[in-house]
């Protein structure tokens, strides 16, 4: 089979990484497989880039910025070119351009926005009402999902849940090989994510400068693509006026989070909302000691070893969880239908399905 998948751009960013380990996954059963996106490569990808052509995936990304003409013209080539028996379109963006072109090729709906897309925006809500009857089927990486478009834009003849998955092996065995580098001076407490209000970074600072009185020799370590630059101001700004700035780290995206995991004494994930998140997989992975935000997206872990669910918004009770959770050692955590290989076999399942 020749698969394609399509980003809108190649970034360390949760859907984008979970493409580029379905790529690999694909390529390891045998099948053509390549990545395509509407924006040009961001510079933190270039290391998953050399990884995608290492396993052979034909990845197809433009070198400059194109306006709407263009990155059309741009995809009908590629798409061309490539020849793919199925087209997976990842967010909604990509997923509208796919099919605005006039191409035969069956194309999969990928949703993995916590928000409803098509409330608020009614360009996007009308685009899609026009364009949803080419999409041959609907994947959602939560239920949430399938039931908000339903709710949008109406119910869809094809409709699947494919929940996210992880390369566990990969976080296992980086937390295994770390072994004595725990035991250093400092303390560290770790959160991924993208700098944008919804990763609640503020929060985490906050309830950061309330528990340093009682762990005096911790470290706030923050990474991430910069999405929302006004916001990522608003936290140097934070971590400024609460004279902490020798406490807390704030870096761009890393490529190499299982290893980051692994030298973690605590994983914060304060989102205040989610559809399926990845970074939340790869901490339950790595076996961190996990305090996180009691929203619906994370409640399967509710009853898992390590973790903590709290309201992250009251910063003296985020403070207090993030404390405890220091005291506490690393746990293997079943994670039975969210692996890596899961998700790619029900990719697999989905195209053999719409192909069939």
């Amino acid at each position: 089979m020749r698969i394609l998948q399509l980003l809108l751009a190649p970034r360390l960013s949760g859907a984008e990484v979970l493409v580029k380990g379905l790529a690999i996954a694909h390529r390891r059963d045998g099948h053509a497989v390549g990545i395509a996106s509407l924006l040009p490569a961001e510079d933190d990808f270039a290391d998953a880039a050399r990884e995608l052509a290492a396993h052979c995936v034909v990845c197809r990304f433009p070198a400059r910025r194109h306006e709407h003409l263009a990155r059309l013209a741009f995809l009908y080539r590629t798409v061309r070119e490539f020849a793919p028996d199925i087209v997976f379109a990842h967010t909604t963006i990509p997923a509208l351009y796919a099919r605005a072109l006039p191409l035969r090729v069956p194309i999969v709906f990928v949703m993995h926005s916590g928000m409803n897309d098509f409330t608020e925006n009614r360009w996007l809500r009308c685009a899609e009402q026009l364009l949803s009857h080419r999409a041959k089927a609907l994947v959602g990486v939560s239920q949430r999902n399938v039931e908000q478009y339903a709710a949008t834009i109406g119910l869809h003849g094809a409709s699947f849940v494919v929940p996210n998955g992880v390369d566990v092996g990969r976080f296992r065995r980086a937390a295994g090989a770390s072994g004595k580098a725990l035991q250093r001076r400092e303390r560290r407490i770790v959160q991924v994510g993208r700098y944008m209000p919804e990763k609640g970074q503020l929060q985490t600072v906050r309830a950061f400068g309330e528990m340093l009185a009682r762990a005096p020799d911790v470290g706030l370590h923050l990474c991430g693509v910069v999405e929302d630059r006004d916001y990522y101001a608003r936290l140097v700004l934070l971590v400024h006026e609460l004279g902490i700035g020798a406490r807390v780290e704030l870096e761009g995206p890393r490529s190499d989070v299982p290893d980051l995991l692994a030298h973690a004494d605590v994983f914060a994930m304060p989102s205040h909302f989610e559809a399926h998140s990845i970074g939340f997989l790869e901490g339950l992975a790595s076996g961190v000691p996990i305090v996180a935000n009691a929203i619906e997206a994370f409640a399967f872990a509710r009853g898992y070893r390590g973790v903590r669910l709290v309201d992250t918004t009251d910063a003296a009770q985020y403070g207090c969880a993030l404390v405890d959770a220091l005291g506490e050692p690393r746990s293997v955590r079943p994670l039975d239908g969210l692996t890596l290989d899961d998700t790619a076999a029900r990719y697999l399942e989905i195209a053999q399905r719409v192909l069939a």
